[in-house]
């Protein structure tokens, strides 16, 4: 039917020029952005599983710091220690010294006050009060502020470590055991090297009759709790692998929801040029449509 007053061809292309022009400018958007998902409308149910992938993959970030974390608080105790069995090490060497029958009174005095200065070193790292390590009963001489420290957490004492996450889940936790050497138990061998008696005198003396077997005790104590810190390392360093390949994995997923595929989409974004160009000149001709009738009309 020729009519003028309704051009139905203009109407029809105006309307697939307009559709051709939202998915070209959907196109520029996504590409401009990086990401598929530009407007929810774009993928709901995407957009809702991407966001719930990236609060896990934020926790499990958030988990691999606290396992970095505790590896350097392990390696910071296994630092101490490995410094106290070289301590340890040279009093005994001290001790041996002084039962050399050639030496007099006033070597044995040398070796006393180097052996006391160790000891002292040992008690300042450990620290501890009169009830756990001795001394002066005012408690005077506690060492409230102990050198062996990690972040303010003291290292050798009976609370030291305790919980760390090493998963993005709710109960994905190990326990790193206290290295406690300051409590005056019959377990803890460190004891009886940094002692004191009430009046402030250390207990063990480098000519004690016990000081090789005690320092020896020390040192297998000491070996032996570096032994337990590093079955924790060696346990936190394959949570810790764990943990990148997880966020590897996460970070994929949620990729393959959000970003954008370029190649795909510039070859879209060609076409939605090509038709909007199209759709600009068919429209042009529609409204040209009706002067046709004008020729009716002469």
């Amino acid at each position: 039917m020729s009519v003028i007053n309704t051009n139905v061809q203009a109407i029809a292309a105006a309307r697939n020029l307009n559709k051709s022009q939202d998915l070209l400018g959907q196109s520029l958007a996504r590409l401009s952005s990086g990401s598929k998902i530009v407007n929810p409308s774009d993928d709901a149910a995407g957009l809702a599983v991407s966001e719930k992938l990236d609060a896990q993959n934020l926790r499990v970030q958030a988990a691999s710091t606290n396992v970095q974390n505790a590896i350097s608080y392990i390696q910071t105790a296994d630092g101490f220690m490995s410094g106290m069995t070289k301590i340890l090490g040279r009093m005994s060497e001290l001790g041996m010294l002084a039962q050399d029958v050639t030496k007099n009174s006033s070597d044995i005095a040398l070796y006393e006050q180097e052996f006391q200065a160790l000891q002292e070193q040992l008690r300042s790292t450990i620290g501890g009060t009169q009830a756990d390590i001795g001394g002066h009963a005012d408690g005077s001489d506690d060492v409230t502020a102990p050198i062996g420290t990690y972040n303010g957490i003291e290292l050798f004492g009976p609370t030291a470590a305790g919980q760390v996450t090493i998963g993005e889940a709710v109960g994905q936790t190990m326990s790193i055991a206290a290295t406690d050497l300051r409590s005056n138990t019959a377990a803890n061998m460190m004891n009886p090297i940094i002692t004191e008696d009430n009046t402030g005198k250390f207990t063990l003396s480098v000519n004690s009759a016990n000081v090789t077997q005690a320092i020896t005790d020390a040192i297998q104590y000491v070996a032996s709790q570096r032994a337990s810190l590093g079955a924790s390392q060696s346990r936190l360093n394959l949570a810790a692998d764990t943990l990148q390949v997880e966020n590897e994995n996460i970070s994929a997923a949620v990729s393959r929801i959000r970003d954008v595929d370029v190649a795909s989409e510039t070859t879209s974004l060609a076409r939605y040029n090509i038709l909007v160009q199209a759709g600009t000149s068919m429209l042009a001709q529609a409204n040209q449509s009706p002067q046709s009738m004008l020729k009716l009309l002469q």
